[in-house]
């Protein structure tokens, strides 16, 4: 059965107590934090041993789990500096997610740059393959997600399938195939036997320049339905993950978001 998650970008200004009586009010079990962004339940790179235990001992105590650990992570990039950042910034998410207990690290393709898409995919899985060594002794998968200059799902599969490795896997945001006319059946066909791990946020192209604009699970022109009943009938047991941002300290209502989320979505798996 699919289970429900929210990141830390939809309550950014919640305490961790405030986090963990907010999903359990709302029927979340999984937390996904979206570190490097000073969210104030302080889950972060720099926590301290002590924290970190005491971080996986509060969630088993309360029956949570914390499904994911998010970065920026890009792998796709040219530059040498910044790849290097990227592959210390990606190792010391491997080791937060070992220390608390999360199977996945969240990771970006991030822009390509220039060159022949070829050679672009050739040094991103090179990239991706300095820390699958690291990913596999913590016990951590590291999750390539469609986002970016990275949607069309069968460039992320190249890229997965050529590092080979069981500790890198797919993050299937349900928006962005969607935002590149794929149907839910030809991304699932793609990369549905690779996918660990779901991201969650309806929108409406409501922009003139044609952006989209986040709205309520169900009221915007996403398919969330189509994919979670496919991957339901596949065996997916993974997390659909609640990934509406908002800045800390903007005006937003977190509690709200979450309940509407939450209700859509036993909406659309009540037949499951």
């Amino acid at each position: 059965m699919i289970k429900l998650a929210t990141m830390t970008s939809v309550c950014p200004d919640w305490t961790l107590d405030e986090v963990i009586e907010g999903m359990k009010r709302n029927g979340y079990t999984g937390l996904e934090p979206r570190i490097g962004w000073g969210h104030a339940s302080g889950i972060e790179l720099e926590m301290s041993a002590s924290d970190r235990a005491s971080l996986r001992g509060r969630f088993d105590k309360e029956g949570l789990e914390i499904c994911c650990v998010a970065t920026g992570a890009k792998f796709a990039t040219a530059d040498p500096g910044e790849l290097d950042k990227t592959i210390e910034e990606a190792n010391a998410g491997i080791d937060l997610a070992g220390d608390l207990g999360a199977p996945y690290l969240r990771t970006f393709g991030g822009a390509r740059g220039g060159g022949e898409f070829n050679g672009i995919v050739h040094r991103t899985v090179e990239a991706y393959k300095r820390v699958m060594d690291h990913a596999a002794e913590r016990n951590v998968t590291v999750l390539f997600e469609t986002h970016d200059e990275w949607c069309v799902s069968a460039q992320v599969r190249e890229v997965v399938e050529r590092v080979s490795h069981p500790n890198l896997r797919v993050l299937w945001d349900l928006m962005h195939p969607a935002r590149f006319m794929e149907r839910p059946a030809e991304t699932m066909a793609t990369i549905g036997h690779l996918t660990a791990h779901l991201h969650a946020h309806d929108g409406l192209y409501e922009t003139p320049e044609g952006r989209i604009t986040t709205v309520g699970l169900g009221e915007g022109t996403i398919d969330h339905g189509t994919p979670l009943r496919l991957l339901n009938e596949a065996g997916f047991d993974g997390y659909f993950s609640l990934e509406v941002i908002h800045a800390v300290g903007s005006d937003h209502d977190a509690d709200g978001v979450l309940a509407q989320y939450a209700e859509a979505f036993k909406k659309i798996t009540k037949g499951f």
